[in-house]
């Protein structure tokens, strides 16, 4: 049987397979991963320690001649995203008020703008990017939590900056850049760690999510999911291609995604600010609804995007 193959023929295949397949068992069978033991721990619980090693092993792979192009990438993207969410947000909540549009709300819209999911846009750096393009989720990951969802609604007075957050997440890609830099032999030996373990915590991202939250949420939340695919995948696109130059543009696309613990941004703002209840529920439901649409649709639009990018530059070099 070709396996591999088969699921390589898939867009993003390394990683919507697995993931979709996640989903799958966390919304049929779900007690079938948390019987413990090596089980949960390879098909649920680990996805925070297989992206450490992921991260460490790209961070290998980063020469210190190039150090600087993980935080420019990085810091572009984000500051994207923070953009993005504060002027759309401030359109929609302007122009339309609390109930939003399309039935889309502004809190909604808001956490999902400025959230990203930083596993899958590491797995889809490794697939498709370098190095550097990796090593940017130390930046990246500052969109994961409800940190800028409350600097986009004027809350920055009740928010503090995850500093911890940062730190944690760059200290794996620290050392192996260390490494990788002291040592050639670690470098060549830590390079399989950059592909191996991508369908495996891309599988265990998946078991995070259920399909049955998208019906929950009907159209207004498929619709938001599209939007932040869209929207953010396609800025981060160009802002790696046309600003930043970017040698890999295609894996700017991988921003457009939301984060699994966006659900819980709601519900964190409210908490804030009490003028948010009201909706707080219902912004729930169409956040995790974009959470897996994203999941899905992203790394679809990223594997367009390089086959867009490699068509140009086989034509390029054909004239």
């Amino acid at each position: 049987m070709q396996i591999l193959k088969t699921i390589q023929k898939v867009p993003g295949g390394l990683m919507v397979v697995p993931l979709l397949a996640g989903a799958a068992v966390n919304t049929f069978i779900p007690s079938a991963l948390d019987i413990g033991g090596f089980t949960s721990a390879l098909f649920k619980t680990g996805t925070t320690t297989m992206l450490a090693f992921f991260c460490l092993c790209n961070g290998a792979q980063i020469s210190i001649k190039q150090a600087g192009q993980p935080l420019l990438k990085g810091g572009a993207l984000t500051l994207f995203r923070l953009i993005l969410g504060i002027v759309l947000g401030w359109l929609i909540g302007t122009l339309f008020g609390e109930a939003g549009i399309w039935g889309i709300t502004p809190l909604a819209l808001i956490a999902a703008m400025t959230n990203a999911n930083g596993g899958l846009y590491a797995a889809l750096a490794g697939e498709y990017g370098d190095s550097s393009d990796v090593g940017a989720i130390s930046i990246t990951t500052l969109m994961d939590g409800p940190f800028f969802a409350m600097v986009a609604l004027g809350l920055t007075g009740t928010a503090k900056v995850p500093v911890e957050l940062f730190i944690a997440c760059l200290v794996p890609i620290v050392i192996g850049f260390i490494l990788g830099n002291l040592d050639k032999d670690m470098q060549t030996f830590l390079e399989k760690g950059t592909v191996l373990p991508i369908p495996f915590f891309a599988f265990s991202l998946g078991a995070g999510l259920n399909f049955a939250q998208i019906i929950k949420a009907g159209l207004p939340g498929i619709v938001l999911g599209l939007a932040v695919t869209v929207i953010a995948g396609f800025g981060g696109y160009f802002i790696m291609k046309y600003l930043i130059r970017s040698k890999t543009p295609a894996v700017g696309g991988a921003i457009g995604t939301v984060a699994g613990n966006a659900v819980a941004t709601p519900a964190a703002i409210a908490a804030v600010d009490p003028n948010f209840s009201a909706i707080a529920a219902g912004s729930t439901v169409q956040v995790a609804a974009s959470v897996i649409i994203t999941a899905v649709l992203c790394p679809i639009l990223v594997s367009f995007l390089v086959k867009r990018e490699n068509k140009k530059q086989l034509l390029s070099s054909k004239e």
